[in-house]
């Protein structure tokens, strides 16, 4: 099963990925995570991706699709795979379909996490991290034992910096743009189902089970 996760800031494709993993044994793969382990080993391609992040330019998409290439031929990717986070373009996708069929393997289902924008901003500001464990609170949903303190660790939670109103409508109006196309270009490929991200993390992934399975 290989599954991309698609859906804006705030949808929830972090947690669902999590919880995929767990129910069906295989990998969530994050571009962030890769490019950090990458460059942490200094691989080729990990040593290429860190001179464009040292300049503070975008990675470009050739070796952000080489390195999930590198991902997916490890052993626990035989049965499949989770994309969290890409592809973000139709470019991106072009990319990656090119280089999945090259390796005789294709996506099999792409999940959108369909949440309107003010909910969206109800979750993203009110949302805090544990600097610690890196946990994450809410407000309202999920607010912590004790104010300002992590119920796992005790560590002191704080809120991203781009967790505000004017920041977040930025970020949603690059995903319109962007990233919201590949829902038509998935769709024409027969592969798009639309989950409804509204309830609590339990019902929203009874839903997406019964798409990918």
């Amino acid at each position: 099963m290989r599954v991309i996760l698609l859906g804006p800031p705030g949808s929830g494709k972090g947690t669902q990925a999590n919880l995929l993993q767990e129910r069906f044994s295989i990998p969530k793969i994050s571009t962030g995570d890769i490019l950090r382990a990458a460059v942490s080993d200094g691989t080729d391609l990990g040593s290429q991706a860190k001179t464009y992040m040292d300049q503070g330019q975008l990675v470009p998409d050739e070796i952000v699709v080489g390195l999930i290439k590198e991902r997916i031929k490890e052993p626990d990717c035989d049965n499949g795979f989770i994309l969290d986070g890409f592809p973000r373009t139709i470019v991106q996708a072009e990319k990656l379909g090119e280089m999945l069929r090259s390796m005789g393997q294709d996506i099999d289902v792409v999940v959108d996490l369909e949440v309107g924008k003010d909910e969206l901003l109800v979750r993203l500001t009110g949302r805090s991290t544990c600097k610690e464990c890196g946990a994450m609170y809410h407000k309202t949903t999920h607010p912590p034992k004790v104010a300002g303190r992590c119920d796992a660790c005790g560590g002191e939670l704080y809120q991203r910096d781009d967790d505000n109103e004017e920041t977040i409508l930025k970020r949603l109006t690059v995903y319109k743009q962007q990233t919201e196309p590949l829902k038509n270009y998935y769709e024409k490929q027969g592969k798009l189902k639309t989950a409804p991200g509204r309830g609590t993390v339990d019902e929203i992934f009874s839903r997406v089970c019964e798409m990918v399975n």
